[in-house]
């Protein structure tokens, strides 16, 4: 929801400039480039900095995707920034990656033999044999 009136703020001053510079003012030009300005700070804005803070703390919107062929096994979040783990049988390596404000300095940590459907099926069976 804070995400929707995010955006309804920086659309509405957006048309806001529109109608001040070019109805009143009659300098169309400059009511264009105010509006792109504006937009375009408003999407930086949100991109390098407020995304993950609106998803964290007041319930934004955010997607991602599972790479094909992997599965995923937890997310967390560390300070800000958002660590996801799946599993990639084919390699049988478990990948945690991060993702950061504005996807810049996202860091990769990569697990090798990693293999954990296995470990929970040995789980599960031995939790069935005792029984």
């Amino acid at each position: 929801m804070i995400t929707y009136l995010y955006w309804a703020f920086f659309i509405a001053l957006a048309f806001g400039l529109v109608f001040l510079f070019g109805a009143r003012l009659n300098a169309w030009k400059a009511a264009g480039v105010g509006a792109a300005l504006v937009l375009f700070f408003g999407w930086a804005a949100y991109f390098f900095y407020f995304q993950q803070l609106f998803v964290k703390r007041y319930g934004g919107v955010m997607a991602i995707r599972v790479p094909a062929g992997q599965y995923h096994i937890a997310a967390t979040w560390k300070d800000d920034n958002l660590w996801i783990e799946n599993y990639d049988p084919r390699t049988n390596e478990c990948i945690f990656a991060e993702y950061s404000k504005g996807n810049l300095l996202e860091g990769r940590v990569t697990l090798k033999n990693c293999n954990p459907l296995t470990r929970m099926e040995t789980l599960t069976g031995s939790a069935a044999a005792t029984q």
